[in-house]
């Protein structure tokens, strides 16, 4: 019964470890997708939802790209703390 058991955990810790490096690439991914969607949208223009974010007031800040620009700042932290934890750890010899 104890291999059931340490196996059935085991298993868990691989399915967590997956899970952990799994999210980490997501989040390493959020901050370039919307930097290309920013400049997408600058360039294209994204319609009608343009004119939603703007409707109520003319602001230099309105739109989706701005918008687009700060989620991209926002989930710039997965990048820096890749950085730390690169500068951190010694040189390969």
């Amino acid at each position: 019964m104890t291999s059931g058991v340490s196996a059935t955990a085991a298993a868990n810790r691989d399915g967590a470890a997956a899970a952990r490096h799994l999210a980490r690439w997501l989040a390493l991914a959020a901050t370039p997708t919307f930097a290309i969607m920013a400049g997408v949208t600058a360039v294209a223009g994204s319609g009608s939802a343009d004119m939603l974010c703007s409707a109520g007031y003319a602001s230099a800040l309105g739109g989706m790209a701005p918008m687009y620009l700060l989620m991209s700042a926002f989930h710039s932290v997965a990048w820096l703390r890749l950085i730390a934890e690169r500068r951190r750890a010694p040189p390969p010899e």
